[in-house]
């Protein structure tokens, strides 16, 4: 197996053409170089240099073999700097995951800003629930995950770093003629009698079904939808209510009515998760995320 000493070596002889200039730039002395190539040409089955009166000059099996060795080390070469882009988070593949809502506004603006100081980081995007996203940290399959405590269990690990970005508030959206469009705050005891828009699965535990249960009654819930944007067309048909995150609030259409729901609105912790090492471009990226966030409405 040739080292990759020693087709640097190599390459380094045949450029200069003498084992004397060779030892130079490599800084050893003139009998290691006639060692080493030596050594090399027993390896390689035969001499691949000519001795001249004055220097060397490859032979044709010493030609083969050094244009391959240039192949070689400018892959090896490639490969370095590939590994120093992905140290300083400059290059290399960055797998961002976060839930349906928080890819509304929080992370495509903390994206856009990446972006635009470190281009060459490919970045691909994950869409899930915060439990299976969690499990794609755990699993080194994510390289940074915006989770919520809220609607899954955020399991905690000495594996994962977990970063608090924000506490998102829910809010009601109406539609505009609706009679309870006109104030800033809905009590959630007065929509006791809406048709609600509700997420999937149609059963268990719900942020809806629970934040009811507080005012001191069970929604009727009509229509459920799996995706937040799909739930406000059927609230701007005039089909129902349903709750919005605060913290998508500007991708909301404009023809509906969102208000705060009070005592009752529930609320819920916004991470970010990095598996432990994290990626020098995860880690930055996270940065863009907490300074994001400050431009979103969060119920304060």
């Amino acid at each position: 197996m040739l080292e990759t000493d020693m087709l640097r070596l190599l390459d380094v002889v045949a450029r200069t053409g003498s084992f004397t200039a060779a030892a130079v730039e490599l800084n050893y002395t003139q009998s290691a170089v006639s060692r080493r190539i030596a050594s090399l040409e027993a390896e390689a089955g035969g001499p691949l240099f000519e001795r001249l009166p004055r220097g060397v000059r490859l032979t044709p099996a010493g030609h083969v073999l050094h244009r391959h060795a240039r192949d070689v080390l400018k892959r090896l070469d490639r490969a370095g700097e590939e590994l120093a882009a992905i140290r300083h988070g400059t290059g290399g593949r960055l797998r961002v995951g976060a839930f349906a809502s928080a890819n509304a506004v929080l992370v495509p603006n903390a994206l856009r800003d990446f972006r635009a100081v470190r281009p060459g980081v490919e970045v691909t995007l994950v869409e899930g629930l915060s439990g299976e996203l969690m499990d794609g940290v755990r699993e080194a399959a994510i390289d940074i995950a915006v989770v919520s405590d809220y609607f899954s269990d955020v399991a905690l690990g000495d594996e994962t770093e977990i970063t608090p970005l924000m506490e998102d508030e829910l809010l009601v959206a109406l539609p505009a003629d609706h009679p309870l469009a006109g104030g800033d705050v809905v009590d959630l005891r007065d929509l006791r009698d809406e048709s609600w828009i509700a997420g999937a699965p149609p059963d268990g535990a719900t942020t809806l079904g629970e934040a009811c249960a507080r005012a001191g009654f069970a929604p009727r819930v009509d229509v459920r939808i799996g995706e937040w944007t799909g739930k406000l067309g059927y609230v701007a048909a005039g089909l129902g209510v349903t709750m919005v995150p605060a913290m998508a609030v500007p991708a909301v259409r404009g023809d509906l009515a969102l208000r705060r729901l009070g005592q009752f609105a529930p609320r819920r912790t916004v991470y970010a998760a990095l598996p432990r090492p994290a990626l020098a471009s995860a880690r930055a990226l996270l940065g863009f995320l907490q300074h994001g966030q400050d431009g979103l409405f969060t119920g304060d």
